[in-house]
């Protein structure tokens, strides 16, 4: 049982590789936003307890209310900015969850850790659950830290991670959908004050911006692995897709890459030990249509498996005012 007490509910801890997981199932007897203004600081302490929050029972009218549920529980909405991945907006501050073909695993990640501001906490509501698999597995962002070399750690600790962008129309996001503006002027401001160097090649637009490998919880005070090197990195191509983008851009012209802080390649070897740290901690609890899921998007990472049928996952991102 975890430690929080939630009104009208039960609770069970699932846990494997050193993540935990709280899933609640509220009773069926009452309003449903009114069960979820009565636990807001139940569900808060939870997920600094143990990361991750799965609330059973089909207790949302969908996009209506992801919005208000997630600001009331995490704070002001955010909107996705400087994308990385394709997603579109459902209403104001609620997006489709990352909209890649059923048949591909999204890996395990700090959502917008890339960034120099990022979510606090992720909410998912599954609006329409698959007819098999499409899971979104968590990872313990410090049992990940743990499984790592120690001399793999102090050197990404020194350093940071380099993460590299080259936008351009037909492979990969545009600078157009990544910055969400047609206008070259708004990007430069927007990189400008988002400490990102530009460079433009026409309206090939290339971008570095270095950021820290590990942070430390605001609140719980966890040291923990926060970032996006493995899955920006070079490796996490399929080979054939790799070799090709590598024969046609090179290593400086690829979509996005990720080095060492200071510019060094991080080893086939390296990202290997740094995924295999994701795979060990991952995991998974089957989607119900009508479940919401809530992370601490710093002491939790999230994920996609495959999935088979119809799949409609919505997010909500927020980031607390105090």
């Amino acid at each position: 049982m975890t430690s929080e007490r939630f009104t009208s509910a039960t609770t069970e801890v699932i846990e494997h590789g050193g993540t935990r997981l709280v899933r609640v199932t509220p009773a069926h007897d009452g309003e449903r936003r009114d069960w979820f203004r009565l636990n807001t600081g139940a569900l808060r302490a939870a997920m600094y307890e143990h990361g991750a929050v799965m609330v059973k029972g089909g207790f949302l009218a969908e996009q209506a209310e992801l919005a208000l549920l997630a600001a009331e529980i995490g704070g002001e909405t955010l909107e996705y900015n400087e994308r990385s991945t394709p997603r579109s907006r459902v209403t104001g501050n609620v997006y489709t969850s990352t909209e890649y073909p059923a048949d591909q695993t999204i890996s395990q990640h700090n959502e917008a850790a890339y960034a120099n501001s990022w979510p606090h906490n992720v909410f998912f509501y599954c609006a329409l659950a698959a007819r098999s698999g499409g899971e979104t597995p968590v990872a313990d962002s410090a049992a990940v830290l743990d499984r790592l070399p120690v001399a793999l750690v102090e050197r990404f600790a020194a350093h940071g991670v380099l993460y590299t962008r080259t936008y351009r129309q037909g492979m990969g996001l545009s600078w157009q959908e990544g910055f969400q503006t047609e206008d070259k002027g708004e990007v430069e401001s927007y990189c400008a004050d988002h400490d990102i160097a530009t460079d433009w090649d026409g309206d090939v637009l290339r971008t570095r911006q270095r950021r820290a490998a590990l942070i430390v919880h605001p609140v719980t005070g966890k040291r923990v692995w926060f970032n996006q090197a493995h899955l920006f990195h070079v490796n996490a191509l399929p080979e054939d897709l790799r070799e090709g983008l590598l024969e046609l851009c090179g290593p400086d012209g690829l979509p996005r890459n990720a080095y060492y802080g200071d510019g060094t390649p991080i080893t086939a070897d390296e990202h290997a030990v740094i995924t295999a740290a994701y795979e060990e901690a991952t995991l998974a609890e089957e989607w119900a249509t009508g479940d919401l899921m809530m992370v601490d998007n710093i002491l939790t990472t999230h994920g996609r498996r495959p999935f088979t049928g119809e799949r409609k996952v919505l997010v909500a991102m927020t980031r607390r005012t105090s």
